[in-house]
């Protein structure tokens, strides 16, 4: 006669540690082998898919394992109703709570293939993270109450009204939260960028959940909202891929016509003699009231404000040796006092 223990016989608890080692064995060694194959094949042939599997593969944990092998062994053995329910929740907890890791995996694979495409642009990447994590895990959570027999629906109506409460209360950070979210999948700018807002000037450092850093010309750190930032006219010289300029110099009035004929020309040598730069123009652009006032145009085929004044200054320094070289004198603004009338003599009786 076989043994009883807790209402099992002995062949069954035996047939159930049997069964719970083996599949406690099986999965983690399936698990390794699966892993080490896709890392093999990933590595020949890099391709999306594969990635993911080993992504998923690799997020599998060993609780669900052993969640699975109990499961299975448990089949062997009979235990009284009032064990079955917490036995049930714990079964359920453990599945949900695997399916929002394989969804985590699953979005993490999916930034990191943006990422790939998308260089820079690690702090967006980082919000849009955020917030696939948020939901994923919401919805795990709910689906895990719904598979437990909590009525879901009473709960989001609830969770509704509560929230509209709750947004009403906290809109100006929930405003930055979705300022952030655009900035994420819109992208107008990205960290290292160099941006212009209204007044403010600087680099972007850090582009966060509810504020981004920027990094003044001066030193010190602008922190500004999302919300606000969106609403701002933004100014990025990070996205500017060629630079263009426009300068005057102004010559005399009498000044002969033969020097002012040469003038263009003196302009456009000395632009074209620099190196990152496409000429456009160079006029004599008008008359004024003390002076000739010549105006040129050209492209500095960098975005680098230091490459752009180093090449203006190179292009002053050869026009103002062309223009002594031609005894060709700047205009300097002048001004003439006028003397008052004197005062009328009385005239002899």
């Amino acid at each position: 006669m076989d043994l009883v223990y807790f209402g099992n016989t002995l062949g069954a608890w035996a047939k159930a540690l049997l069964t719970f080692l083996l599949w406690f064995t099986v999965l983690p060694l399936a698990r390794a082998s699966i892993s080490r194959r896709l890392k093999g094949r990933a590595a020949a042939h890099p391709a999306g898919v594969l990635v993911l599997l080993q992504a998923l593969i690799r997020s599998t944990s060993r609780l669900f394992m052993f969640a699975v092998a109990t499961y299975l062994a448990m089949r062997w053995l009979s235990f009284p109703p009032r064990f079955d329910k917490p036995v049930d929740i714990a079964l359920l907890v453990i599945i949900w709570w695997q399916v929002g890791r394989w969804l985590s995996a699953l979005v993490h694979h999916l930034i990191d293939q943006r990422r790939g495409h998308e260089a820079g642009g690690e702090a967006s990447l980082n919000i849009l993270r955020f917030v696939a994590m948020l939901v994923v895990w919401t919805v795990a959570s709910l689906m895990l109450l719904a598979n437990l027999g909590v009525k879901i629906m009473p709960l989001i109506a609830g969770l509704g009204i509560g929230g509209i409460a709750i947004a009403l209360a906290v809109q100006n950070v929930l405003g930055d939260l979705l300022a952030s979210l655009s900035i994420a999948l819109d992208k107008p700018f990205k960290v290292g960028d160099f941006l212009s807002l209204g007044e403010e000037l600087g680099t972007v450092e850090f582009i966060g959940i509810k504020s981004t850093r920027l990094r003044s010309l001066s030193g010190e750190q602008i922190v500004i909202s999302n919300g606000d930032l969106l609403k701002s006219r933004v100014r990025n010289y990070g996205r500017m891929f060629e630079r263009r300029v426009a300068f005057t110099v102004s010559v005399m009035l009498g000044t002969p016509l033969e020097r002012l004929r040469e003038i263009p020309a003196i302009l456009e040598r000395a632009i074209r003699a620099r190196q990152k730069t496409r000429f456009d123009r160079a006029h004599l652009q008008k008359i004024g009231d003390y002076a000739l006032v010549y105006e040129a145009v050209y492209y500095v085929l960098d975005a680098n404000y230091n490459t752009y004044m180093d090449i203006q200054q190179a292009i002053n320094l050869e026009i103002l040796e062309e223009l002594q070289g031609r005894r060709i004198e700047l205009a300097v603004p002048t001004t003439r006092r006028i003397e008052p009338d004197p005062a009328p003599r009385d005239k002899p009786a």
